[in-house]
């Protein structure tokens, strides 16, 4: 008998996905552990993580069936209630400008905007509710081990699990211990993340702005305040984080053309270089991967992290499945189902959010034109208007059963 200590499952990964999944595994009986070097903490406001998450309706039904929404969390989050795309790139061919209404889909709005710092803290304290056990540890990989897999820690003793559930980003020790490959590339853009406030309302709408570099995208936040995320080319980015607060304001008021009034007050300002990467599987050798660790795409469309977290509540609705009709929960029925499952979802998601990327990034005025194209069929067709909400914003398929309606 093994000295070492044994468990269901084991999540490896500090962050909303790896937490999430962790939830809903532990709410399932299976005993639970959960491994990250480390985990979410307070920090002074104008040194927090200036990320948001446009949480949509699936992943806002995740946070109701965990007890997480609407509680504190929503006192400083935004509705999303009007999502629209602006061409501004300059070209000779524009695209007209789509504005979704929420009320083309239901009486909800289309989710709502919540700081990232906050749903992690929210998320960990959950976690801490839910009686699984906590190690403050890099996992460097987890080989088989018999019927489960060894979770070999860099600092403490190593653990017996027979699934392991990676969310350890997109650097993964435990996708290459899985001898999982990776397919990655590398944008001529780095994105600008901040938090600033503006004197004109934000009427509950979240802009994604088309530039010659890229999406510039303000998303709405209480009191007047909006969220930024402005990719550009790299020698732009330097500059723009060179600038002083206040000038760094001016701007983006001149890139807002004045939309939102005067931009002040912009605090939390970062830049993150922009990167792709999707795994060769999803699952293999007891292995699960989850959010970065399976899937890396630009912040465009809300789609990065409402993905990771259907990841996580897919994985664990197979694997506690799997335990209630007495099957290998780390076996290749599960690995297999789950792998199927995401792909259907990530993959569409993910060349579509590179193709519109590309297309901005490129200098074939043709693609310029197929994308302005683009925009004005989706504001002028009806059916497939309806398509991209339901799809690109309120997906209905391949959702786990807690974020179905």
């Amino acid at each position: 008998m093994s000295d070492l200590k044994e468990y269901d499952v084991v999540v490896v990964g500090g962050g909303p996905a790896g937490l999430s999944a962790a939830c809903l595994l532990a709410e399932q009986k299976l005993s639970t552990a959960i491994v990250s070097p480390f985990y979410p903490k307070p920090v002074p406001q104008g040194q927090r993580d200036p990320r948001t998450i446009a949480m949509m309706q699936p992943s806002v039904r995740l946070m109701e069936h965990m007890g997480l929404w609407p509680t504190e969390l929503e006192s400083v989050s935004s509705p999303l209630k009007h999502l629209r795309l602006l061409d501004d790139s300059g070209n000779l061919l524009s695209g007209t400008e789509v504005t979704f209404n929420c009320q083309e889909l239901s009486d909800q709005p289309f989710g709502w905007n919540v700081p990232l710092p906050d749903l992690s803290l929210a998320l960990l304290a959950l976690a801490k509710k839910s009686g699984f056990d906590f190690y403050e540890d890099e996992a460097l990989g987890a080989p088989l081990k018999g019927d489960g897999v060894l979770v070999q820690l860099k600092n403490l003793d190593d653990l017996v699990a027979k699934v392991v559930v990676a969310a350890d980003g997109r650097a993964s020790n435990l996708r290459k211990s899985a001898g999982i490959g990776i397919a990655q590339w590398s944008y001529d853009q780095v994105a600008i993340g901040a938090v600033f406030a503006h004197s004109g309302p934000h009427n509950d709408m979240s802009t994604e702005c088309h530039k010659q570099d890229g999406p510039l995208t303000t998303v709405p936040m209480p009191d007047n305040h909006s969220s930024l995320v402005w990719m550009v080319r790299p020698e732009r980015g330097k500059e723009l984080m060179s600038l002083s607060a206040k000038s760094f304001a001016g701007e983006l008021q001149l890139e807002l053309h004045g939309e939102l009034g005067i931009i002040s007050d912009v605090i939390n300002r970062k830049s993150f270089p922009m990167q792709g990467m999707n795994a060769m599987t999803y699952a293999s050798n007891r292995v699960i991967l989850i959010g970065e660790a399976a899937h890396v795409v630009p912040p465009i469309g809300a789609q990065g992290l409402n993905m990771s977290l259907r990841d996580g509540a897919m994985a664990a609705e197979l694997i506690g499945d799997a335990c209630r009709f007495g099957e290998d929960i780390g076996g290749d029925k599960v690995l297999t189902k789950y792998d199927t499952n995401r792909r259907r979802d990530v993959w569409p998601r993910q060349k579509v959010i590179d193709l519109m990327n590309r297309s901005l990034l490129s200098k074939l005025p043709f693609i310029h034109d197929a994308r302005a194209l683009g925009l004005n069929l989706v504001d002028r067709i009806t059916p497939l208007r309806n398509a991209v909400m339901r799809e690109g914003i309120s997906p209905t398929e391949n959702l786990p059963r807690v974020m179905q309606t």
